[in-house]
């Protein structure tokens, strides 16, 4: 075996000198060096700007999302959307571990891969044929390459493999928004979370109510939205706006909040657009955390400059150490968490 490099270069075909994630291509051919993990494949999750990008470009076509995906795959050796720039994780089992890898990780063992699929080396053998082209997650046979530095976890015993894929998808958001409403307990913070019916949406709700914010606003474009919110039994308010109206969330957050901006605004939306009413809808010294692939970082930082806002902005970091299992506990913490995450693998929203 050869040694390779913890973050993956050694995988980089192009363009020279790029890390993975940056690459357009990389090489995932089976054979691992010695600090490299072979992952037998059995189930991708694409995420959702991703797919919902495929899903519109080809007017629901389940046929053509699947041609798509795996020309993606066949193009660039990694899944890659190339115009959301966004890919999602998998699941599946150890196959091979060379002899100086980190991730403790065993031969045989089921695990769900906690990094992106845009710095992943993938393989597809199987030609996706058991997938329809019609959700996010899709069953495939192949085989990825973790590196020294990637990160992955058991997959619990107590929960349908479909539905810890799910989970384990977005548990980034909760970790973060406990971070960040923590460090401003003293101040009592009120939070907003746009986007508070999908998966990372509601697990951010969850967060914030376990990080003790003051008041919790949940967001959603429509009115079945906010009836499935309201069952979750969290938020302590529920407004119905469309994100990418600024002026008109805008309005709706500070109705709900008595007048003034969240001290914590969380997008969790996964269209293009939200940028500017989020801000306008943020305190003058508040944060808001993008956590969705589908956000225009430069509209965002212009668009906060343009309207003189004093707010912080973070990207969404995937990883904050312990998410995943903290992602876990949420959903033991809130039965309707649960069902409203059983309902999304099964299809029923």
């Amino acid at each position: 075996m050869s040694t390779g490099s913890p973050v993956g270069s050694h995988r980089v075909v192009s363009p020279a000198g790029a890390l993975p994630q940056a690459a357009d291509r990389l090489d995932p051919h089976p054979e691992i060096a010695d600090d490299e993990v072979r992952v037998s494949v059995e189930r991708l999750n694409l995420d959702a700007a991703s797919y919902r990008q495929l899903r519109t470009k080809h007017d629901g076509d389940g046929d053509a999302v699947r041609a798509e995906v795996l020309a993606i795959i066949e193009a660039r050796g990694k899944m890659q959307n190339p115009v959301t720039g966004s890919g999602g994780m998998l699941i599946g089992t150890v196959d091979a571990v060379g002899p100086q890898s980190p991730l403790g990780l065993k031969t045989g063992q089921k695990i769900a891969t906690l990094v992106s699929l845009t710095l992943t080396p993938l393989r597809i053998t199987d030609g996706l044929e058991r997938w329809d082209g019609t959700s996010e997650q899709v069953p495939a046979a192949g085989t990825a390459i973790l590196f020294g530095r990637s990160i992955a976890a058991p997959l619990p015993d107590d929960l349908p493999e479909e539905l810890a894929l799910a989970v384990f998808d977005v548990c980034g958001a909760p970790a973060l928004v406990r971070r960040v409403v923590s460090r401003r307990y003293h101040s009592a913070p009120t939070v907003a979370v746009l986007g508070a019916a999908g998966k990372s949406g509601s697990l951010s709700l969850a967060a914030a109510k376990d990080a003790r914010a003051a008041e919790v606003l949940a967001v959603v474009r429509d009115q079945d939205e906010a009836d499935r919110v309201a069952k979750l039994r969290i938020a302590d308010q529920i407004a119905v706006a469309d994100a990418t109206d600024p002026l008109g969330l805008a309005d709706a957050v500070n109705e709900a909040l008595r007048g003034r901006g969240a001290d914590v605004t969380v997008v969790c939306v996964d269209v293009p657009g939200c940028e500017h009413g989020a801000i306008l809808s943020t305190a003058t010294g508040g944060t808001v955390v993008f956590f969705s692939m589908a956000t225009s970082f430069p509209q965002a930082a212009l668009g906060a400059e343009g309207l003189a806002a004093d707010v912080e902005m973070l990207i969404g970091n995937g990883y904050t150490p312990g998410h995943a299992d903290y992602a876990l506990h949420l959903l033991d913490e809130h039965p309707g968490l649960r069902a409203l995450f059983d309902d999304r693998v099964a299809g029923r929203h």
